[in-house]
């Protein structure tokens, strides 16, 4: 493992490491220096990118751990209509091992979404709104997180990554758009109106 003042390389879709079920952690590897070292380093990764969120597959490295981080600066630019829309508030940055998801509210609800590993695109992917999480902290202690909102969608988007999943596996496919054309296109729309759009295009195609 490189030494901790270096970034980690973030492995891109089609890299089979993505798609492979991650291994848990014991509590007696969490404490090595080995797994401290990772975590150090995939926060620094995480913040120069920069992300949200990181998970150890995205490293190629094939643990259920991950990171999470959503700065107060990441928002500044959302109007505070956005970040309602989203249900969207700072998160600290906090590590999840092993961790065990629970649905709370199962009514998706629909929103855009990237990922470091599939840079340069975005696309419309339904998540629960509210989400428990029972996993290990970064000193191997237990700890219950009870998420909603956009909290809820890093939880379950880093908790894919853990069992080799990817959110074009879960998008509204019709709505799979670069960057570039999101902004020009559909991002000053309401989502209801995006999909709205996407489904009688595609009902009109269909007769």
């Amino acid at each position: 493992m490189q030494d901790g003042s270096l970034r980690l390389k973030i492995v891109q879709t089609g890299e089979p490491v993505l798609r492979r079920m991650a291994r848990p952690i014991t509590r007696q590897e969490i404490s090595t220096g080995e797994i401290q070292r990772l975590i150090h380093m995939m926060r620094d990764t995480m913040r120069d990118a920069p992300g949200v969120g990181l998970a150890a597959p995205q490293v190629g490295v094939p643990l259920q751990l991950a990171v999470i981080e959503d700065r107060e600066e990441y928002t500044r630019e959302l109007s505070p209509e956005a970040r309602a829309e989203r249900g969207r508030e700072p998160v600290p940055f906090h590590v999840i091992i092993n961790p065990e998801l629970t649905l709370d509210d199962r009514a998706p609800v629909e929103f855009y979404e990237g990922c470091l590993s599939v840079p340069g695109f975005s696309a419309i992917v339904p998540r629960a709104c509210s989400v428990t999480v029972h996993c290990l902290d970064e000193s191997g202690k237990e700890k219950v997180i009870r998420a909603e909102g956009w909290y809820a969608r890093i939880l379950q988007h880093e908790i894919d990554h853990l069992h080799g999943t990817l959110y074009i596996d879960r998008m509204i496919t019709r709505s799979f758009t670069t960057l570039d054309n999101l902004n020009r296109h559909w991002k000053a729309l309401p989502i209801r109106e995006v999909v709205a759009a996407l489904e009688a295009v595609a009902s009109v195609e269909d007769r």
